[in-house]
């Protein structure tokens, strides 16, 4: 899940709003909960645009 935070127009109010993207993990190294980087990639599936970023 992504979250990006911005200002109401009219409220001028902080605003989280999240989404959740179908990201392609090859090693299964990610785990429920843990934060992790993600990129746009060619499409690998139907729904996954994205993969994840090896951690150096």
């Amino acid at each position: 899940r992504v979250e990006r935070r911005f200002t109401h127009p009219l409220l001028k109010k902080t605003v989280r709003r999240s989404k959740k993207y179908h990201a392609h993990d090859e090693n299964n190294v990610a785990k429920i909960g843990q934060i992790v980087w993600i990129e746009e990639t060619a499409p690998i599936s139907k729904n996954k645009r994205w993969a994840l970023v090896p951690s150096a």
